[in-house]
C-alpha cells in the first residue's frame, strides 16, 4: 500500500489545500539557525510531493511553529499543515 502524496496527507489532515499558496512569499518569517528553508520553499514542497520537506530543521522548529500561526496573509492554516508534516514524518519513517 502506498502512502498519499504529502499534498493529500495535509488535507486529509487539516482541509488546508496547499494549492491555495499563491507563492507570494508573505508568510516569510525573520531566518534563524533553527530555519534551513523558508516556510514559503516548505508549502511547494509539499506540493511537489518532496519528502525532503520531512526532514528540513523548518519543519521540527518549535518557534517556526509558533510564528507559523500568523504568518500566511491569504488564510492558509500553515501551523496546521507543519503539524500535518510532522505528523506524516512520524508516520511513515519515524523521523524525529
Amino acid at each position: 500500500m502506498t502512502s498519499p502524496s504529502l499534498r493529500r496527507a495535509v488535507k486529509n489532515a487539516t482541509g488546508q489545500d496547499v494549492y491555495l499558496c499563491r507563492g507570494c512569499r508573505l508568510c516569510d518569517i525573520e531566518p534563524d539557525d533553527e530555519m534551513d528553508i523558508p516556510l514559503t520553499t516548505i508549502i511547494q514542497m509539499v506540493m511537489y510531493d518532496d519528502e525532503e520537506v520531512l526532514t528540513s530543521r523548518t519543519l521540527w522548529s518549535d518557534r517556526v511553529l509558533a510564528e507559523a500561526s500568523r504568518a500566511c496573509k491569504r488564510g492558509l492554516k500553515i501551523q496546521d499543515i507543519l503539524l500535518a508534516l510532522r505528523e506524516t514524518a512520524n508516520q511513515r519513517n519515524g523521523f524525529m
